[in-house]
């Protein structure tokens, strides 16, 4: 049995099989849902119900509140109808979808460029293409079936190769291999691309690139692909890290803002040690931001890493600098214990 989902405004109709999700629907027929973890965690793919009869699935609560719920939002990647569904939500053009596909891939290079960071570059196969946008990410099919998400840090450029940020999560099943046994030459299984976390062309608003952590990984990305483009929009990259070593590409975010004039870099420490010697700016990093942009209503803003960065820079910067909610886009780095906390 299946049923149809009408999305509004656009009255776009897709079928949605027995025991799917109104979101994997989607994303199997090429309707641009927006969409971020596929996990109940992140939020990204809340939209309003109108109409019809579903079952909500398990999710957090930071992604759907209960007042939210009571409001008649729903999260798309936990929603099964149980009868014809209509729901309204915003949806990316035509050209934002790519198709998504498994495939085997070889692990090229490991390169460790801090103590907890693994630089890992995988070959595609030869004959099979793969299109993505800068800011999306691919998902690791593990052996008994689970999955672990990373994003690609290089920009699409047909050479069939990408370049992936993974930071070690102790007891982590995947980084723990990766940490420990991967090696060179291993093949590895994934799919995708995935995301709605994707530069937005058709804009010439100035940009905010703010990441912390290995979220630093779409934001370069990103940057290439704006180099690659030869796109002018002004950009200020921040990002923030715990102490200097964290700033495991810090050479290359200078380079690139040496090499680019349309393009700023701004690093920030929130716990920097004394043997750092550091002289830049210190503190949370969104509100480094704040501090130099107080007016944001202008400006486009793309944040990617820790949940509670993304959020607190979210509702900071719409409260208190004027940023329009469209015009924040997002992509939380949700971990395996991210996904484990209340539930709703």
């Amino acid at each position: 049995m299946s049923f149809e989902v009408k999305v509004l405004p656009s009255n776009h109709r897709f079928d949605v099989g027995d025991g799917e999700t109104v979101l994997a629907a989607a994303i199997r027929q090429g309707v641009g849902l927006p969409y971020g973890c596929q996990d109940g965690a992140c939020g990204s793919c809340k939209c309003r119900w109108v109409a019809g009869e579903f079952e909500l699935g398990i999710h957090q609560l930071k992604a759907l509140g209960e007042a939210e719920r009571a409001a008649g939002f729903i999260l798309a990647c936990r929603t099964k109808p149980t009868s014809d569904l209509v729901i309204e939500s915003h949806e990316l053009p035509a050209e934002g979808m790519y198709p998504v596909k498994k495939m085997p891939c070889r692990v090229m290079t490991i390169e460790r460029p801090a103590s907890d960071v693994a630089v890992i570059r995988l070959q595609l196969p030869a004959n099979d293409d793969f299109a993505y946008h800068a800011g999306q990410y691919v998902q690791f099919i593990l052996r008994d079936g689970s999955r672990r998400s990373y994003s690609m840090a290089n920009a699409p450029r047909g050479e069939r190769q990408i370049e992936l940020h993974l930071r070690h999560m102790p007891g982590g099943k995947f980084t723990d291999h990766v940490f420990g046994a991967m090696k060179e030459k291993d093949i590895l299984r994934m799919e995708g691309p995935f995301g709605s976390f994707y530069l937005r062309e058709d804009s010439d608003k100035p940009m905010v690139l703010l990441a912390s952590g290995t979220g630093l990984a779409p934001i370069k990305a990103i940057i290439e692909a704006m180099r690659d483009k030869d796109l002018q929009r002004p950009a200020v990259l921040y990002w923030g890290c715990r102490g200097k070593s964290d700033l495991y590409l810090h050479a290359w975010a200078e380079e690139q803002a040496a090499a680019l004039p349309w393009l700023r870099y701004v690093p920030v420490l929130s716990e920097p040690r004394p043997e750092d010697a550091w002289s830049g700016r210190t503190g949370f990093v969104h509100r480094a931001v704040m501090a130099d942009l107080p007016d944001l209503s202008g400006h486009e803003v793309y944040a990617c890493g820790a949940p509670v960065m993304v959020e607190s820079a979210r509702a900071d910067f719409v409260a208190q600098c004027g940023l329009p909610e469209d015009a924040f886009y997002a992509d939380a780095f949700t971990s395996e214990a991210d996904k484990t906390g209340p539930a709703g």
